[in-house]
Order: C-alpha cells, then structure tokens, then sequence
C-alpha cells in the first residue's frame, strides 16, 4: 500500500485517503436521504487510511488533505448526531466548502510536483546489483583539513551485471545504503541550494531497481567512472547507471568528500561540502580548477583501485569481472570537467563524457581519448564563455570528439532532477520526467557501445537523432 502509483505519484493509501477526504467535503451539496451512508462510508475508509498513513509516515503533501477533511467532517457528521440539526444557507457553506476542497486539492497538485522519484524501467538485458566501497589513499594528503596525518578518502557505489534474481529481493535505497544515510543526504542536497529539507521528504523513500550485493554476472565488463556535478553525491544519476548497468557496464560513481553535499563514512561520521563560493569570478575560477583537480585525482586513484580488485584472489565477487582496460571518464557540470582533466593525465582512460561540464584547468596537453559532450540548449542567459571553452577543448583533442546540443534540456536533464522536481522547464528542461533519462542514457550509450565495445554502428546518426550534432575531427576542424 506504500508503493507509489506511477501516474497519479500517490501510493494506494493516500489515494484512499484523498477520495475519503473528498467525499466528506460533497456530502454536504448530497440529497438528504444519500447523506447519512456516504458520511459513514467516508469515515470509514478516511480514518483507518489516516491512522495507516501515520504509521507508515506522512509525506508534508498529505497534511492538507488531512486538515481538509477535518475541518469538513463536523459539518457532514452535525445533521447524522442532531435530528433536528438545520444545513446552514448554501451561500454559507459553499465558502467553507470550496476552501476545503482546496486545502485537499493542495495535496496531489504537490506530490504531482515533488513526487517519490520512480525509476523508469531497465531496458538492458542484465539486472543490476550494487555496493558501495571506500578506499583512503596513502599518498595523497587531505587538503580540505589541517591535519597533516589526515589521508584522502573517496566513497565509491557501484553498480553492476547481475544474475536475475527472485522478483521480490529487497531494491536498494536510493541516496544512502540505509533510509536514514538517505535522510542526511537529501537534507544536505536541498540546504545546498537554500530550500527546506521537508519539501524533498518524499526522495529517501523511493527504492530503486539494483538489489544490494546481488551476484554479479558472468562475463568481463567495460568500465564507466563518474563524477556528479558541484556539491553533487554518487547517487544523482542513478538512473543513468542503472540503465548503462543493465547494458553490461560497470558503472562507479564518487562521492568526493568535502566537495559533495554530504557523505557518510564506513564509520559513521557525515562529512558536509566545504566547497563555498567567494562571489568573485575570477576568485571562483580559480579555486574550481583546485576542485576539479582533487576530483580528477579520485577519478584516478578509483580506477587504480577497481584494477586491483580486479587482479585480486577472487575472494570479492567483482574479481576478474572488471574490464579495466576498457573504461570511461564521465561527469557531470563540474564532474564533467572532472572528468576531461582525468582523461588528460592518465591514458588509462579510453573515452570521455562530459554532461554539460564547463571546462576547467589547463587545455593541454590536448586529449587523446574521444570525447562525447551533451549541452544544454544554448540561451541567452548561458555563460558566454561556456561554448567557445568546450570548443576549444574538443577542436584541439586528437581524436573524434563530438559536441551534442539537446532541445529542450536543462542542466539538470542530465542528472536524477527531472524525478523528482517539479517539471519547470528553467530547472529541468522540458523531455519530460520519462523522456529526460532515456535521452541522455540513449545517447551516452550509443557512445560508450561504439568506443568501448568496437560497435560497428553509425554513430553520428544515432547522436543525430537526438540534437544538434558537431563532429570535430583532429586536422579537420568541425
């Protein structure tokens, strides 16, 4: 009953409690003789349905459902309790019941707009498992704290080919391995960007496909690394991984700590983004080419890691089941850019991509890996200086880069956003909340089909398809 119905971005229990509370407030404007078993009916169902809901925990969207129906209850109960009670004047009840049927209203309109995410459908050929590691590298010291002895930790969760399992295994936790790490994490994403925490209360409920641990399957599988955008965690572009997951990757997304809005160590303790912008852009400049850097670096030590698990005893189920000499860089926004610097110093990489990732640090050595960038519709409100930089990056790199501009998206498109915020089209574009993942899982595919696995098909035609396409080859320009 807590399953949240796709459609109508209500679970089974709301919807009970939403057409209860409704019913309360119309029996008012019902024939005397149809009041009394329509009240009681209504009641019925609207008190149990409330008393669950209070159980199984009240999303903020279902409060003014329930204080609609409050208020609208003595008033469709006073005639039932006193024989002789009299109906006030139509023209007295017809405010009070207008303003309930809005104060109920207000509930589905807001789980509409900020729902429980649901994830769209894998359409791989492979379940999907996941686990999250940590690693703390002894060579690199932590520069977001004073503590000379303090050593760089990266959060890591992968998701993975997996056997197919039974159809009622436990899924995983979307945003925390446990609903509570969820919690800290949801709170922080929504602090991060100056909204109250209550109005995202509905994502740390949401369960996604993978099932935690789940055995991996047969077979050697490319690797994808990924970075999230600017305070962004290893859990903003489920979907996108989930999906390359089911296609046969290994996809591992980072938590960069002190950088991220919030990450939970193995140990327990919350480390908060200490990354704070100054207000001066030259300033900012300046220390996002730092950020990106330390995050190209955690790019890199993963990938030593993920190679020597790999080459590991066997005991870990992922040994021998990591391609590490297939493998992409992507990122989004400043992961993105994360992502390009990665690939420029270390040729361990073979391809990148880049999800509207402004470049950042240095453009040489020029790239040797092909590179895929997916943009957002070009405005007048864009950074001026966005499109000349990341055309530069391309036009000088020595292998086929391609640039793709998608209509209709937002910088947001290309993360988990358009699930669960509301579908304004300055915040999240406008494909849609299904349409939104399949695109960018689409084009990132036929990308990482053609690179990783010698893919023999067009590629430029299948990218074409999906927007404005510039293709930059080394010698040749655009």
């Amino acid at each position: 009953m807590t399953e949240i119905i796709t459609g109508l971005k209500l679970s089974p229990l709301e919807v009970l409690t939403l057409l209860s509370a409704v019913a309360l407030v119309v029996t008012r404007w019902l024939p005397t003789a149809a009041r009394p078993p329509v009240t009681i009916a209504a009641a019925a169902v609207f008190l149990p349905s409330a008393i669950a809901l209070g159980v199984t925990g009240i999303r903020w969207q279902m409060l003014p459902v329930l204080a609609g129906a409050v208020v609208a209850a003595p008033f469709a109960f006073s005639p039932l309790v006193r024989s002789r009670a009299r109906r006030a004047p139509w023209w007295l009840a017809l405010p009070g019941s207008v303003a309930c049927a809005c104060l109920i209203t207000t509930g589905p309109v807001t789980a509409w707009a900020f729902p429980i995410p649901v994830f769209p459908e894998l359409t791989g050929g492979f379940a999907v498992g996941t686990r999250v590691l940590q690693w703390t590298d002894p060579d690199r010291p932590e520069t977001f704290t004073p503590d000379p002895g303090d050593r760089r930790t990266v959060v890591a969760q992968l998701w993975y080919p997996a056997r197919t399992g039974p159809a009622d295994a436990p899924r995983a936790q979307y945003l925390g391995r446990t609903e509570d790490e969820a919690r800290t994490v949801s709170e922080a994403l929504a602090g991060g960007v100056g909204l109250p925490g209550f109005l995202f209360d509905g994502v740390p409920r949401a369960r996604t496909h993978a099932i935690p641990d789940a055995p991996v399957a047969g077979g050697r599988f490319p690797v994808v690394l990924f970075s999230p955008g600017s305070s962004g965690v290893r859990t903003q572009n489920t979907a996108w991984a989930e999906e390359i997951a089911s296609h046969g990757y290994v996809v591992a997304a980072l938590d960069h700590p002190y950088d991220s809005a919030a990450v939970v160590l193995a140990d327990g303790r919350t480390i908060t983004t200490a990354t704070v912008s100054s207000g001066d852009r030259d300033t900012d400049d300046r220390l996002g080419d730092d950020w990106t850097a330390i995050r190209a670096a955690d790019l890199g030590f993963v990938l030593t890691r993920l190679e020597e698990l790999d080459r590991g005893d066997g005991a870990d189920p992922l040994s021998g089941r990591l391609d590490t000499g297939r493998v992409a860089a992507t990122g989004h926004s400043m992961g993105g850019a994360a992502a390009l610097q990665a690939a420029r110093r270390d040729h361990r990489f073979d391809a990148v991509i880049d999800l509207d990732g402004y470049p950042r640090g240095p453009l040489s050595p020029a790239l040797d890996q092909p590179t895929l960038a997916l943009t957002q519709a070009i405005t007048p409100e864009t950074d001026p200086r966005y499109l000349p930089q990341l055309t530069e990056v391309l036009t000088r790199g020595t292998a086929t880069n391609y640039r793709l501009t998608i209509p209709g998206a937002a910088h947001l498109t290309f993360m988990d956003g358009p699930l669960y915020l509301p579908p304004v089209p300055s915040i999240v574009g406008s494909l849609g909340r299904a349409e939104s993942p399949r695109v960018v899982a689409a084009t990132t595919l036929a990308f990482l089909d053609s690179l990783l696995r010698n893919g023999s098909g067009d590629l430029t035609g299948a990218l074409s398809a999906y927007g404005e396409l510039s293709v930059f080859r080394h010698g040749n320009g655009r």
